[in-house]
């Protein structure tokens, strides 16, 4: 059975709506700023505002995720790249949220709990169709679960303590 792709995506733009608003705002300012005698100069500094939204704005192009049949692939950075992956059998739980403003556009967060050390949480953030995703991935973790024939067990310290073999609750007290 070969890997195939089964979702591919990177955050919304909306996630940044906030330092565009800022960025819009400083370069409206400056450029009336700019339009004042003696003040000309200005003009110049509108790089700085313009040069960081579009910073802004090829960063978070540059985060990839993948869902394959296989796993999830993480992809981020512009001049360093870091790139992960997380076999699908090693996810514990997933959980979505929905805040407000990514609800007015159709977005919505996946939060990934895994078993794998480096990345022990995956969140997907505002991606449109977060149910669709969610419930493929719940689909190809059981498959991968179920063919790999494993569960996931949870323990806790203090269940670890108290359930300690040749220990009882009379020997404890």
């Amino acid at each position: 059975m070969s890997e195939e792709v089964l979702w591919k995506g990177s955050p919304s733009q909306v996630l940044n709506l906030g330092k565009y608003v800022v960025g819009i705002l400083l370069t409206v300012g400056l450029a009336i700023a700019g339009a004042f005698p003696g003040l000309q100069l200005l003009w110049i500094a509108l790089v700085l505002p313009l040069g960081w939204m579009l910073w802004v704005f090829i960063e978070t192009k540059s985060i990839r995720h993948e869902l394959t049949t296989e796993r999830i692939k993480l992809s981020a950075g512009v001049f360093n790249q870091k790139l992960d992956d997380v076999e699908l059998y090693r996810v514990k739980d997933t959980s979505m949220e929905r805040p407000f403003w990514y609800r007015v556009f159709g977005l919505s967060t996946l939060i990934i709990e895994t078993s794998d050390r480096s990345q022990p949480r995956i969140e997907i953030k505002a991606v449109r169709n977060g149910d669709g995703l969610r419930e493929t991935l719940r689909k190809q973790v059981e498959f991968w679960r179920d063919r790999k024939r494993v569960r996931e067990v949870d323990f806790d310290e203090k269940s670890l303590v108290e359930g300690a073999p040749g220990q009882d609750d009379e020997t404890l007290a």
